[in-house]
């Protein structure tokens, strides 16, 4: 298993996803979307997994400027203003291989295991 998590510290979501993965004594890699972020690749990858870009974006995000101006852009720019403004995605995002989820997901991710 190769466990991705992204988020932020100040997600309680992402920290109970650590602490699952943590309790279970399966390794994992903590990304900080803040710090880091997703590459286009790996957005794109989530993206897919998840069925599209309206699973991934969080609509009760607090920066509501961007979340509007993606609501309202043509579909073809949507994509590259999210990988701009990734404040706006749900949190955590977990990816193992080509499976992701969006949000805290156990009873997803313990059939990973």
């Amino acid at each position: 298993m190769n466990i991705q998590i992204f988020g932020t510290k100040k997600s309680a979501d992402t920290r109970k996803a650590e602490r699952f993965f943590k309790e279970r004594g399966i390794r994992f890699q903590s990304v900080d979307l803040k710090e880091k972020g997703l590459s286009k690749g790996e957005l794109q990858s989530v993206i897919q997994a998840m069925g599209g870009l309206e699973a991934v974006i969080d609509p009760e995000c607090k920066d509501e400027d961007i979340l509007a101006l993606i609501r309202y852009i043509a579909e073809e720019d949507k994509f590259q203003k999210v990988l701009e403004n990734q404040a706006v995605l749900k949190q955590p995002i977990v990816r193992n291989g080509k499976k992701a989820t969006v949000g805290y997901q156990p009873d997803v991710w313990k059939n990973w295991e």
